[in-house]
């Protein structure tokens, strides 16, 4: 394998974030990357039964059943060398368990009812000496490799979703538990790394990328739902909720300064719908888009933003979004955060409302600069995709040559 390559191999990526989420994703950017050179089997989330009864029209709930009942969809190519995979089984919904014998005993069942598929999936591919690599799911993905005859075993860790209260309840065992036992740890943040590294000093960090869809001229017409919206925009894409940005702070903006016009981009949780920004004139909320529309939007946008709260969830994360800003030469206003230092030197970090104020003034005064628009370009374009599995192909290489 040479330092920065891979081919010719078998890989099983499975995941929290399944092939027909509507919102893009590292592992499913990653795996159209991995699968130039390697046959891929990417296995969507499997259906359990509380999922499939809180949320029978979610498409995802539907096509998992679609398999389950009718065979369809099973193992479908979308790709070359790549072949997405909806397991056809149900697996029991555990987390209200305690963490005890019992919790652990059907957590290992379920493992062994995804394996048993996986299994299939690799078995019609003719998938040999493969290597799984799982993406934070220390749920499913705990005991695979003891029920999969794979090579090795790899664990993504992109976020620290051990701040949520839901994965906390059991992941403060599983995760740790799950990262001592693999053989190779990568992850998207030098943080997260570090926290790695507690369990496994096979722990690498690989960066993260940003797709060529959004390296785009602006459209010639914008779309109708923000063509209307008088200038400056100042906007933001991605998941609204409270537990990663700070609702306070928005509030306190589009109510100080209303001739700037807020537009917010994507799903809302509760805390969002039931916010005063609704009750704003200048704040638009235009719903959830399709990632290949998202530069026409943002490009639209005379600044971006992206307010984070500083907590164990977002202090560590990679904010893929600031990426897709700048390929698009937006000038970016941000919460100060330990990995958004990576960025300083083409956005402008805050901390607080006046500081944030004060940046977007800034940027909207001199956001127009060709020579700012191309550096901001050119920064995203070190982060791609190819860069960021790359170095990921150099701790599997690492690997591979320590264990001979």
């Amino acid at each position: 394998m040479d330092k920065q390559t891979l081919k010719g191999k078998d890989i099983i990526m499975l995941g929290i974030q399944p092939w027909d989420l509507n919102i893009g994703h590292n592992f499913k950017n990653m795996a159209k990357v991995i699968s130039k050179h390697n046959r891929v089997l990417y296995v969507n989330r499997p259906l359990d039964r509380i999922t499939q009864w809180k949320a029978p029209k979610d498409i995802k709930t539907v096509n998992r059943l679609k398999s389950i009942k009718h065979g369809e969809k099973v193992l479908e190519e979308v790709g070359p060398n790549l072949w997405v995979f909806n397991p056809q089984t149900r697996l029991e919904s555990i987390n209200w368990l305690p963490h005890n014998f019992f919790y652990r005993w059907f957590n290992r069942r379920n493992n062994v009812k995804l394996a048993r598929e996986i299994k299939k999936g690799m078995d019609k591919l003719q998938f040999n000496n493969a290597v799984l690599f799982i993406d934070n799911d220390f749920y499913n993905g705990l005991y695979l490799q003891d029920y999969l005859l794979v090579d090795y075993t790899m664990y993504y860790l992109r976020d620290y979703l051990l701040a949520q209260p839901y994965f906390f309840r059991h992941g403060k065992y599983s995760e740790p538990e799950l990262i001592k036992k693999v053989d190779i740890v990568v992850t998207n943040s030098l943080y997260l790394t570090s926290y790695a590294r507690n369990f496994n000093q096979r722990s690498y960090y690989c960066g993260q990328g940003c797709g060529d869809e959004f390296f785009v001229p602006a459209p010639s017409n914008f779309p109708a739902d923000i063509a209307n919206i008088k200038r400056p925009v100042i906007g933001y894409c991605g998941f609204l909720t409270e537990m990663r940005l700070d609702i306070e702070l928005l509030e306190k903006m589009a109510s100080r300064n209303e001739h700037w016009q807020m537009v917010l981009i994507g799903p809302e949780d509760e805390a969002f719908k039931k916010s005063a920004l609704h009750k704003m004139p200048n704040v638009y909320f235009l719903g959830n888009k399709q990632e290949k529309e998202l530069p026409a939007y943002v490009h639209y946008f005379d600044v971006c933003l992206n307010p984070q709260l500083v907590n164990q969830l977002t202090i560590g994360n990679y904010p893929r979004k600031i990426d897709e800003y700048l390929a698009v030469g937006k000038p970016v206003v941000a919460t100060r955060t330990e990995t958004m230092e990576a960025f300083a030197k083409c956005t402008f970090l805050c901390t607080g409302l006046d500081e944030f104020e004060e940046a977007i003034q800034t940027a909207l005064d001199s956001g127009n600069d060709q020579e700012a628009i191309e550096n901001r370009r050119m920064f995203a374009r070190s982060h791609t995709w190819e860069n960021s599995v790359a170095l990921m192909y150099e701790a599997m290489n690492t690997f591979e040559k320590e264990r001979k």
